[in-house]
């Protein structure tokens, strides 16, 4: 098997073996992964992160050895903490990156990093403070950063900005933590999701205080929570079933 390492800002990863294919998901600066299957212009790829795969374009990504894949996946994580920030090669050019980028791996990429990063686990109340920083970021679907993200996408940035790793697609990230039984039992910080007509897990979002959810719905944004689920006060009705509360940390 052979492992791979981002050395670009954002990649993207794909459905399929094509760029106008689905994207998925992204792959952000210093992300590591598996490579599971190689093809003249595409490798099909999991990530270390979040185990997720997908399809990425050979030409933006390098190949490692698997001793220094296993040799980044247990360093201590360095993740951008600025909404943009820049690395430097051995030729002083920039490469612009974004929050929550690997920056641990800039040496390994003999890249320099010199801005703030952040690397241990934080209390829950950061959760919100963090969250607040993508506010208005539009919707994408398979993204993970300020300038587009999906909902999935960012709980699990804002989570993982906070030491705390959940899986990549809502439906995944239902199956980690504790129920709780009522929104009284929440507390800001906690994960609400919510399902569509057919039952299936396909929003979720952030739950603040005062009976208010931040999530990703057209752009990161503060609707009203309440036992029947997201209510738009623009739209002036609910626009998301709730189906159940987590709690993760």
């Amino acid at each position: 098997m052979k492992y791979g390492i981002c050395n670009l800002s954002i990649v993207p990863l794909r459905a399929e073996t094509a760029d106008a294919s689905e994207l998925v998901s992204q792959v952000l600066y210093g992300e590591i992964f598996k490579v599971l299957e190689e093809r003249k212009k595409w490798s099909r790829i999991r990530l270390s992160l979040d185990t997720y795969e997908g399809w990425i374009d050979n030409k933006q990504f390098i190949i490692i050895s698997e001793e220094e894949y296993h040799e980044l996946n247990s360093s201590k994580p360095q993740l951008s903490s600025e909404l943009v920030d820049f690395v430097t090669d051995s030729e002083n050019g920039l490469l612009s990156i974004c929050y929550g980028s690997n920056v641990q791996n800039a040496t390994f990429l003999n890249h320099s990093f010199e801005g703030n990063f952040i690397s241990e686990k934080r209390a829950k109340l950061h959760i919100i403070e963090t969250a607040l920083h993508y506010l208005n970021s539009p919707y994408l679907w398979g993204g993970k950063t300020p300038f587009g993200i999906d909902c999935s996408g960012f709980t699990q940035m804002v989570y993982k900005l906070n030491g705390v790793q959940l899986l990549r697609d809502a439906s995944l990230q239902a199956t980690q933590g504790e129920s709780l039984s009522f929104i009284e039992e929440s507390e800001p910080g906690d994960l609400a999701f919510f399902d569509n007509l057919e039952g299936n897990i396909t929003h979720v979002g952030i739950i603040m205080e005062d009976h208010r959810i931040i999530h990703a719905h057209g752009k990161v944004r503060i609707d009203h929570l309440d036992h029947s689920g997201i209510f738009n006060i623009e739209l002036g009705k609910h626009t998301h079933k709730l189906r159940v509360i987590k709690r993760i940390v």
